[in-house]
């Protein structure tokens, strides 16, 4: 029998990352996951103002500390994330430091 912290431990893929900020995403700005690609930019591509982006950030915390205890985006890094491909590749790399 595989217990609840064993199931969640395993790595996260940047792919798995990726579908993770989309779908986050999506369900804040109220849109299609497939209309967000790596290369929008939140403000120009996305029009994710800051609150957009603070929700993000949280709901991500949430999901990710379930597989690492902690789990959290420095508020000083939030300037540099102005892609999503700027927060896939931030989260992945927290995670593999992890």
């Amino acid at each position: 029998m595989v217990d609840a912290t064993q199931a969640t431990s395993e790595p996260m893929g940047r792919a798995q990352v990726l579908d993770l900020v989309r779908s986050q995403l999506a369900d804040i700005l109220e849109m299609e996951p497939s209309a967000i690609n790596e290369s929008s930019s939140f403000a120009d591509d996305l029009n994710a103002d800051s609150l957009a982006l603070i929700e993000l950030v949280e709901a991500l915390e949430e999901d990710l500390s379930q597989r690492v205890p902690g789990f959290r985006i420095d508020d000083d890094d939030l300037e540099d994330l102005r892609t999503v491909r700027d927060a896939v590749d931030y989260v992945t790399a927290k995670l593999e430091a992890a």
